[in-house]
């Protein structure tokens, strides 16, 4: 009986009561009653059978919601994702505020200072000794999650990208309508001429990096103390607010004022993908906690 109220709750809290995949869940429930006659989990104690069977009903609700949120996909006329540092961070890329993310980190001086416009004017060789070391993605690449949006763009699936990232790993993977809100560290110019470098210049130099000009280069992102670009604000509240379906995925919505941004919608569904609990996931149509990997591949062959 006690196992029951477990599984009854877990989908009443998730509110997929009337969506739930009944076919799965016999066969979770078969497979582990299999399982619980073997020797191995004879072994061990009731609460670990609770546990475990628990375990499964999730599993299962996770699963059973990826296949809503395909369903949104397939039906939605214009859809926005919105990302955050964890669509990135399955490539291999450290966060900057997770508890092992650069943040963290011990440095002569503290990260948020480094990365501030005033540390930069004032410490520029310091500034880039650290820009160098922690932000260069050269080694890395477009996860599962970069190719599936790529692929839902050119399908016609996918309206537009908003990232917070700077790494450029949509546009590598093939999106062309992207929106980056803190810049990219792909793009940088002369503070002087203005004329327009490619990172390479940046991570291939060991000191400060100079135009043809003898003006200083500096990266084309958004540091501590600097404003977004309006133009960029501009065409993302627009693309928010036009949005049918919104799937804000890979951030814990603490960064502003990029994630004031997802008030501006008013479309029809609401999904939030992450490992962890956010303080937005109540005003969500649906919540997944799970990697974005799991997900996207799953979606990948659903999909394409």
């Amino acid at each position: 009986m006690k196992i029951i109220i477990i599984a009854s709750a877990k989908v009443a809290t998730a509110n997929l009561f009337s969506c739930f995949n009944f076919f799965h869940l016999k066969c979770a429930i078969d497979v582990f009653i299999l399982l619980y006659y073997s020797q191995i989990v004879k072994l061990c104690s009731i609460s670990l059978f609770i546990t475990a069977y628990s375990y499964i009903i999730e599993m299962v609700i996770i699963v059973d919601k990826i296949d809503i949120l395909i369903r949104w996909i397939k039906e939605s006329k214009r859809t926005v994702f919105f990302g955050g540092a964890g669509v990135s961070t399955e490539s291999g890329l450290k966060d900057f505020r997770s508890k092992d993310g650069i943040y963290h980190e011990s440095y002569k001086y503290p990260p948020e200072e480094i990365l501030s416009h005033h540390f930069f004017l004032e410490h520029t060789k310091e500034f880039y000794d650290f820009y160098r070391e922690k932000l260069n993605t050269s080694n890395f690449y477009p996860n599962v999650t970069h190719i599936v949006l790529s692929k839902l763009e050119k399908a016609g699936k996918l309206s537009s990208i908003i990232t917070q990232n700077i790494d450029g790993f949509h546009q590598i993977a093939g999106s062309r309508n992207v929106l980056e809100l803190h810049g990219s560290i792909k793009r940088n110019y002369c503070m002087k001429c203005h004329k327009f470098y490619d990172d390479k210049i940046i991570f291939s130099s060991s000191s400060i990096p100079y135009c043809t000009c003898g003006g200083i280069i500096k990266p084309d992102v958004v540091l501590y103390e600097e404003a977004l670009d309006e133009v960029t604000i501009k065409k993302a509240i627009e693309e928010i607010s036009k949005a049918e379906l919104l799937i804000i995925a890979g951030t814990s919505l603490n960064v502003y004022p990029a994630a004031s941004f997802v008030h501006y919608f008013c479309g029809k569904h609401l999904v939030l993908i992450n490992r962890d609990k956010t303080s937005f996931d109540n005003y969500c149509d649906l919540v997944i906690y799970d990697s974005l990997g799991n997900v996207f591949k799953k979606m990948e062959k659903e999909l394409m």
